[in-house]
């Protein structure tokens, strides 16, 4: 495609019609300026943060007392205070429509299909809510869930949330030291757990799981087990101090749900680290910077509209379960899929998007590659007319990939790529309804986030790479790390490099347009000769070659220097010879530069990731240099770490 187009322009009506262009409206009606496009009204948004944070809570309908305050210690970060004043409950703000439409759709892979009424779920949250505060769960206490992405976590939380009780979860797939690494931290008093869950057509009993965690966490009052296969009632006998959640809901009927209004800052989730540099850091989100910046990029930057039938595919593990389900505040019927997206193939989730009339089809850039690279076209196949933003995170989506999506896809949409993470619930930049879609690029910053690109000297860039830095204070900063009495471990995560400045860890540019590229993880980022290359521009051009299946690069520590070691898990019936070498080699020198052809490149079977689908450049890295892996129970297949041990080809 030619790079100087356009992938995709949004129409008059498309941007008439955003509700991004009616908040323009009332941000420069309210405050007496002129907004002509969406690059001022972002700068507005940074300028003025105070005016900017109560339009949003305004125009979005926040439920609540906002308080006279907006924001206290404004530049101060971490330390900044946003509605200080502020009462809210989270809860309330999700469950604010009522009715017969539908709140919920799940599918469970090819065997469960469930909808849920908004006033179902109204019941089911307030017979949890009462079960709750039968076991004296208070604010402030903790409510885990081991589970799969099905309407029963969503009620879970949303009970723990209306009383203040503050949720974390993880996916059932974790084993079991995993789980414990993570809850074991934050001793939940209240844990939910399944009788199992079906991935890639299988059936996966985890009831002895179940029993061995709840044995090792005290502090558990109740385990609630939740039916998915149909073996609740046996795995309850065999967990201690545990009952079925079908036992649990009998023994109460629905009735109008109370909601404990809190302060903005109250804590309402726990999210983990990746884990993978050791135990998990315990982030603890808050209730009111996570509702008011979730509904800020949901209305603003999505464009969701009460109705919209809102899809991401993720686990209860993965930032973006947390993310989607905030849709509800925006009155969004929420698409659940629990299982693998390639089962029975790789059309599974086109057929749930035609079947849902889905309108926000959110996703990883992973799942696109291996679309295009098993030749769907989905263009051809279903009815996606419905679709209006296709979203893309968790890595950086490739031009090639871009351009697949209008190719193969959908001509006419909206594709978000967006990134942003766990260590904010949220984005730092995102998709833009409003501005053109180009190749490779993210479209712009989040409103009310002074994202920037500096180098290692703390200069802003306009051109080339740096480190994907925040210099405001935002909402939704964590509000602390669990267990981290002095904020230290805080600090040293975000602004140790820059001081009072959030630095992210990740390697990004500018555009000319006004965009953004992310190159991948700093801190993963390569360092031959001194040059900073990011892996993703690697990733890029040998993963267009059919004979590579996926690959992962590092740095390896070699003669006072770096060097470029390409690991490639070839497709099938390939073997690397000196020809693919050569060829992968040249793909890589003409498609990115001389600098980033890999001194050494490996065949391997397995490449590993955590267990949201990300391939860990840090765990190979430590691997290869002889150095411990510190938890590998964060990944989700350890065992690949031993193709990367003691290599006869990495010791010349």
């Amino acid at each position: 495609m030619n790079e100087e187009i356009p992938l995709w322009i949004p129409s008059h009506q498309t941007i008439q019609s955003a509700p991004l262009t009616a908040f323009m409206r009332a941000a420069a009606e309210k405050n007496g300026l002129e907004l002509n496009d969406y690059d001022a009204l972002h700068q507005w948004s940074v300028k003025d943060r105070e005016g900017f944070w109560k339009l949003v809570w305004d125009f979005c309908g926040v439920i609540g007392e906002s308080g006279e305050r907006i924001m206290v210690d404004g530049a101060k970060m971490p330390g900044a205070s946003f509605f200080p004043d502020a009462r809210l409950n989270f809860a309330e703000n999700l469950l604010r429509r009522t009715g017969r439409d539908e709140a919920i759709v799940f599918r469970g892979e090819d065997k469960v299909e469930r909808r849920l009424s908004w006033d179902e779920l109204h019941a089911l949250v307030s017979r949890l809510q009462q079960f709750l505060r039968s076991e004296g769960v208070k604010a402030g206490d903790r409510v885990a869930g081991m589970m799969p992405n099905m309407p029963e976590t969503i009620a879970a939380m949303l009970a723990a949330s209306s009383i203040g009780a503050v949720w974390s979860s993880c996916s059932p797939d974790f084993g079991e030291k995993g789980v414990l690494d993570r809850f074991g931290q934050i001793e939940p008093v209240i844990f939910f757990a399944p009788d199992g869950y079906w991935y890639a057509g299988k059936r996966i009993d985890v009831g002895e799981k179940v029993a061995a965690v709840v044995s090792k966490l005290p502090s558990v009052r109740k385990a609630v087990i939740v039916d998915y296969l149909g073996n609740a009632v046996p795995v309850a006998a065999a967990v201690p101090r545990a009952a079925t959640m079908a036992e649990i809901v009998a023994s109460y009927e629905p009735k109008r749900l109370s909601y404990e209004r809190l302060p903005f800052s109250h804590p309402l989730y726990i999210l983990f680290s990746s884990g993978t540099t050791g135990i998990p850091k315990c982030i603890v989100h808050s209730a009111g910077g996570t509702l008011i910046q979730h509904l800020k990029e949901h209305r603003l930057h999505a464009g969701v509209k009460a109705g919209d039938r809102f899809f991401y595919f993720t686990t209860c593990g993965w930032m973006m379960w947390n993310w989607l389900v905030t849709g509800l505040a925006s009155e969004a019927t929420l698409l659940l899929y629990d299982g693998s997206p390639f089962y029975p193939n790789g059309n599974v989730l086109f057929d749930y998007a035609q079947a849902e009339g889905m309108t926000y089809f959110g996703t990883s850039a992973k799942f696109i590659d291996a679309l295009r690279k098993a030749g769907l076209r989905p263009i051809e196949t279903h009815d996606l007319s419905a679709v209006r933003v296709i979203s893309s995170t968790g890595s950086p989506l490739s031009p090639e990939d871009f351009d697949y999506v209008y190719e193969a896809v959908k001509k006419d949409v909206h594709l978000a790529s967006i990134s942003g993470g766990t260590d904010i619930v949220s984005c730092f930049v995102l998709g833009v309804p409003t501005k053109p879609v180009w190749s490779g690029e993210i479209q712009g910053p989040g409103l009310g986030m002074a994202v920037d690109v500096w180098d290692d000297g703390g200069h802003p860039l306009r051109a080339g790479k740096g480190e994907l830095v925040c210099t405001q204070a935002f909402p939704s900063m964590p509000v602390m790390f669990w267990n981290d009495p002095s904020g230290e471990k805080y600090h040293a995560a975000y602004f140790e490099r820059f001081d009072n400045v959030w630095c992210h860890g990740d390697f990004a540019e500018w555009t000319e347009h006004g965009g953004i590229i992310i190159h991948g993880r700093s801190d993963a980022t390569l360092n031959p000769g001194g040059v900073r290359i990011g892996t993703a521009e690697i990733y890029n051009q040998v993963e267009q070659m059919p004979e590579v299946a996926e690959a992962i690069c590092i740095g390896q520590e070699w003669d006072h220097d770096v060097r470029v070691v390409l690991f490639v898990r070839l497709a099938s019936g390939m073997e690397l010879n000196g020809d693919l070498e050569k060829r992968i080699r040249a793909k890589i020198r003409t498609g990115a530069s001389p600098r980033h052809v890999p001194a050494k490149i490996v065949a391997v079977t397995d490449i590993p990731r955590t267990k949201s689908g990300k391939i860990t450049e840090l765990a190979v890295r430590d691997v290869v240099h002889g150095r411990t892996v510190k938890n590998k129970e964060a990944l989700a297949n350890p065992e690949a770490l031993e193709l990367y041990k003691d290599l006869p080809e990495l010791r010349q």
